[in-house]
């Protein structure tokens, strides 16, 4: 077996028995489930990308990004929590300074301590050169940063956050740079937690900056580079959500075929029923074509079609996933509605990564700034007179 295999093998055995058995009292404890990460680092699941001399896996993107679909299976907003603290790990190890990596690498790689991402803000979500979040650079090379970030995952639960910041007032992004914030800082603050119906485990709120002195050791991307680097993790998470929904629409596959095949009415079971089948066949075509995509644009990462190859994933595969949650509802009838069946969860869970990373119309303003590109490129065709005027 090769490392890929061992890997996704140790993603589904975590998924069975540390997920599945127990997502719904996390929702219900309202806790992030520290010991369940711990388990993921143990089993290898929160170093994926980093080098093996720094405590990771040492996959390539292509490889590592299907671990989210073994652990989609079990939950989505857990697969999102691991792959944003992963992005951010492989940030550390392949572009923090030598000391930062001295610090922290083996703690993050190993789950010992977990990663996040910061870059939305309150007034600016997928418009971030509008960002307000202001870091001034002393004369002894600490950076003192001041400002708020929104819908930070993790929140009061990672121990360091990978923070984009603007060091200048000049509109743009040439002056953006990307540094690590300890959690335990002074002058970093919470706000309170965002109430989410189906995933109240993830705790998600603001996060506050008042005058918060870093070292220099934790520019994970210098004043110049904040913007595209951010960008490529962006590319990176959207990528790994639509991953991570292609195991949320087979574990919505599977509770609708195995209630079909034994609930019985007109003489047979629902399963026999050709108007079940075809939905259900609808939901199979439909993750099947997902994992293709999902795949093609991890393997398209770093390259120039990466971009608008996540976006077609980013696009296509979750707004598939909250199709199929619902269809497996349908199929159920009356009992879909019920809790013990979690479809009404994972309906919710769909919902939630369509909009985390990039709406889906975001990611179709990507897709079509790409056609306009590629339109400029084609031959003339013939317009009828007076139709180009």
């Amino acid at each position: 077996m090769t490392k890929i295999d061992d890997i996704l093998q140790a993603a589904r055995r975590h998924a069975d028995a540390v997920i599945k058995p127990n997502v719904e009292a996390w929702n219900a404890a309202g806790t992030w489930p520290r010991e369940a990460s711990d388990a993921a680092g143990a089993a290898g699941l929160t170093g994926l990308y980093a080098p093996e001399d720094r405590g990771g896996q040492g996959l390539p993107l292509a490889e590592g990004i299907r671990v989210y679909e073994e652990l989609g299976k079990g939950d989505g907003a857990y697969a999102f929590a691991l792959s944003m603290h992963n992005i951010c790990t492989y940030a550390a190890c392949g572009y923090g300074t030598e000391a930062f990596k001295e610090n922290w690498a083996r703690d993050l790689t190993s789950g010992r301590k977990l990663a996040n991402f910061a870059l939305t803000e309150p007034q600016s979500g997928s418009d971030a050169a509008n960002m307000r979040t202001r870091a001034r650079i002393n004369g002894d090379g600490t950076w003192t940063i001041s400002g708020a970030k929104a819908w930070v995952s993790l929140a009061g639960e990672a121990d360091v956050y990978f923070t984009v910041v603007k060091t200048s007032d000049a509109p743009g992004h040439k002056d953006m740079a990307m540094i690590a914030i300890p959690a335990d800082a002074r002058g970093v603050s919470f706000g309170p937690r965002y109430e989410t119906p189906s995933y109240n485990f993830l705790p998600l709120s603001e996060m506050y900056f008042d005058n918060v002195v870093v070292s220099e050791d934790n520019i994970i991307l210098p004043v110049g580079q904040g913007l595209q680097g951010s960008l490529m993790a962006i590319d990176i998470a959207r990528v790994s959500i639509a991953s991570g929904c292609c195991g949320l629409m087979e574990a919505a596959l599977d509770t609708a075929l195995a209630y079909a095949s034994r609930r019985r009415m007109f003489g047979g079971v629902n399963l026999d029923l050709e108007g079940i089948q075809w939905m259900l066949g609808d939901v199979a075509t439909r993750l099947e074509a997902s994992r293709l995509l999902y795949r093609a644009a991890a393997a398209a990462l770093g390259t120039p079609e990466g971009p608008v190859m996540a976006a077609h994933a980013k696009s296509f595969v979750p707004d598939a996933a909250l199709a199929a949650a619902n269809t497996c509802t349908q199929v159920l009838g009356g009992s879909g509605l019920l809790k013990d069946y979690g479809l009404d969860r994972l309906s919710r869970l769909a919902q939630m990564l369509r909009i985390v990373d990039g709406t889906t119309e975001i990611s179709r303003v990507v897709i079509g700034r790409a056609l306009k590109k590629r339109a400029k490129g084609l031959p003339d065709i013939a317009v009828p007179k007076g139709y180009g005027e």
